[in-house]
């Protein structure tokens, strides 16, 4: 599965991914391969995401929104906590 993460400025990553867990407006949620399609805004809090072969990555965002179809997650973010 395919997962991209942008800010209004930059990409943050891209690429292959065996999971992730994003903050849903209404609670956390995990998408996995072969996931239902779905549109979710996101609020401030923890983004996981499990890259092929590395270890489990987590990002502080601020909020944005995620889109999944097709075993691709698009997620647009409008940035990360520092």
């Amino acid at each position: 599965m395919f997962l991209e993460i942008i800010t209004p400025d930059k990409q943050i990553f891209s690429g292959e991914v065996v999971s992730a867990t994003l903050p849903g407006k209404k609670g956390s949620f995990q998408v996995l391969n072969n996931h239902a399609a779905i549109i979710s805004t996101l609020d401030a809090g923890t983004l996981k995401y499990k890259a092929v072969n590395k270890d489990e990555v987590s990002l502080e965002i601020l909020g944005g929104v995620a889109e999944v179809l097709n075993n691709n997650i698009q997620v647009l973010i409008e940035g990360i906590k520092k």
